[in-house]
């Protein structure tokens, strides 16, 4: 009977795991995604309208508002879980990479000619640092987040929003889009350092 109990407490502990808030926030994050893509395709086409900018801009700042809040109340509230810490990662390259797919293929052409290298290293990046990641996991070595990496983040965040809005947040504020392409530069140069800082902590294992 006691084992049976403690089965049932361990599954009762499981699932307040997986329906605490701050993992809401990082499901919340990954519906995002769909949801941004729908509003360019609201005309059953792809489609760059106004109102589909300002809406995808409105539920990507919601989303990443929840990238702060659900790191911080899983620190706070004591809830990090092993979900979460997988979950979390994931989310926002799953967010950045749609955005700029969109962004490069939308009918205004956001991000286009030499920015798409920006938008290239930004993506091989996110790719080659998640290969790493597994397959130093597999030899059991963890590489820590840096703050530089979490910077690289919000300046990441930061550029597309301004792309997001684009040619209708010209309207309001001129130079939107320019202020947009000039902010994905630096994130694809912080990207690209932090990429190399990534590799020369973790090229040592890989080479043993």
């Amino acid at each position: 009977m006691g084992f049976i109990q403690g089965m049932k407490e361990d599954a009762k502990k499981s699932d307040a795991h997986w329906l605490a808030l701050p993992n809401l926030l990082t499901y919340g994050r990954i519906l995002a995604v769909p949801l941004i893509v729908f509003c360019f395709f609201l005309e059953g086409r792809l489609q760059s309208s106004d109102f589909a900018r300002w809406s995808a801009l409105f539920i990507f700042i919601a989303a990443s508002i929840t990238d702060y809040f659900d790191g911080y109340l899983a620190r706070v509230w004591q809830q990090t879980s092993t979900i979460g810490r997988m979950l979390d990662p994931i989310a926002d390259k799953l967010l950045i990479a749609t955005c700029l797919l969109l962004l490069a293929a939308d009918t205004d052409r956001t991000i286009a000619g030499w920015s798409l290298w920006a938008a290239i290293i930004i993506l091989c990046r996110e790719i080659l640092v998640s290969g790493l990641r597994e397959y130093l996991a597999e030899l059991k070595v963890s590489v820590p987040v840096t703050r530089l990496a979490k910077w690289k983040t919000t300046v990441q965040m930061v550029a597309i929003g301004f792309l997001l809005a684009g040619p209708a947040g010209d309207k309001v504020l001129p130079y939107t889009t320019e202020a947009g392409i000039l902010l994905l530069w630096a994130a694809a140069l912080v990207t690209l350092y932090t990429g190399y800082d990534y590799f020369r902590a973790g090229i040592r294992h890989v080479m043993d």
